[in-house]
């Protein structure tokens, strides 16, 4: 009697499946692979869980952290010991909303490729500062010290709160994220913020301003540079004139004036206005020699917008039928067709996060008995003066043409 054997039954354990959950960001330094990291963490574990419907006063002093160690991970991807503390998550979840900013946008953005280390930022508070540019140049990554982090904390309800009121239609700086990244025992705080300057348009000249006359001219070092940041002074000797319609230049003021009221309400001072100027005939002249540039990663910035995104900021500005296109340029302002140069202005403010202390007090102590009469013009002045000069100086600046 013939007898079948039987097949060899296998056994399944159940349980849960193990699925690699991380994911790994190369870049040319540790720091930048946690970054990316921690960003790509951090909004996946959002999008699973629908925002508040109001802001609670612990979602001003909540924060996600999470602690990663695996030997899996060598140094030539990513670190094999490292923290990640993102800060009150569904404010700045909120705050990009404000300002328009689409999470899928703020998470490819920063993610996708890794962000270039910035040579035309300059730390304008005189610091130790360093920036990044992400690859589409939406967003600009800047690293802080604890007391820039603790003022930020300290002003955070108020300035949620404001861009709110505005409907996120302000020159402030937006601040779209804050994390805290630790590598290697040091720990490194990071602040993302929308790029004043265009992605489309390349800026021939910059200028930094305070309204201030005192030590506000650019070092010949300065200068030298491909594109120097200019200040006051350059700006006066220059005669620069920002030539726009008038109902441009009304709505500038205003959010200037309301803007720096604000920032003299919290006790902040010694910020600048960040001036970028494109010269259209400039940028089609450099275009004309240029040789043709392809690019895959860039592609889907030609795509449509998916139906579920929201609508892209259309800025801060009104824009002129004819004009440039200047969707998604959200400081861009074109200059008045009546001009006689085609230019494209990209203004905002920038370092709002220095408290008029008692260092501050003693620093206009001391310049306003070296200075004498002259003491007006030093950058170190009182919150509500800092604000009101600006504001003087920058409508100077301004000419209305239909």
């Amino acid at each position: 009697m013939s007898s079948k054997k039987k097949a060899p039954q296998t056994k399944i354990k159940k349980g849960k499946i193990l699925v690699p959950k991380w994911k790994l960001f190369r870049a040319k330094e540790p720091m930048l692979s946690v970054f990316m990291w921690g960003i790509n963490h951090s909004i996946g574990e959002l999008m699973h869980v629908p925002p508040p419907t109001l802001l609670m006063p612990d979602d001003f002093k909540a924060y996600a952290k999470i602690k990663v160690d695996n030997h899996a991970f060598n140094k030539d991807n990513m670190p094999s010991h490292f923290k990640v503390k993102e800060y009150c998550p569904n404010v700045f979840r909120h705050l990009r909303e404000q300002f328009c900013v689409d999470q899928y946008d703020y998470l490819r953005s920063l993610t996708s490729i890794e962000p270039d280390p910035d040579p035309d930022q300059v730390d304008r508070a005189g610091g130790s500062s360093r920036f990044f540019v992400s690859y589409d140049k939406k967003f600009v990554i800047k690293s802080m010290d604890s007391e820039a982090v603790a003022e930020l904390h300290s002003v955070m309800k108020e300035y949620h709160e404001y861009v709110v009121e505005k409907h996120g239609k302000t020159l402030l700086p937006q601040y779209l994220g804050l994390y805290r990244l630790t590598v290697d025992g040091n720990e490194t705080y990071l602040i993302v913020m929308r790029n004043v300057f265009g992605r489309k348009y390349n800026v021939h000249r910059k200028y930094d301003l305070k309204g201030s006359t005192i030590s506000r001219a650019a070092s010949e070092k300065e200068k030298a540079k491909e594109l120097p940041t200019l200040k006051d002074n350059d700006f006066l000797e220059s005669n620069v004139k920002l030539r726009v319609p008038e109902e441009v230049r009304h709505q500038l003021l205003s959010m200037l004036e309301a803007d720096t009221a604000w920032l003299a309400k919290q006790h902040l001072m010694d910020y600048s206005l960040l001036l970028g100027i494109h010269d259209v005939e400039r940028a089609v002249a450099e275009n004309a020699v240029r040789p043709v540039e392809h690019s895959e990663e860039s592609g889907d910035e030609l795509a449509p917008t998916p139906p579920d995104s929201p609508i892209p900021s259309t800025g801060a500005f009104p824009s002129q039928e004819g004009g440039p296109d200047l969707d998604d340029e959200y400081y861009a302002i074109a200059s008045s067709a009546a001009s006689n140069e085609r230019l494209i202005y990209f203004i905002g403010l920038v370092d709002i996060l220095t408290y008029y202390g008692v260092k501050k007090r003693t620093a206009t102590a001391a310049k306003t008995v070296k200075y004498g009469s002259d003491a007006e013009n030093i950058s170190t002045v009182k919150p509500d003066q800092y604000a009101r000069r600006l504001v003087e100086f920058v409508s100077k600046a301004l000419l209305s043409q239909t």
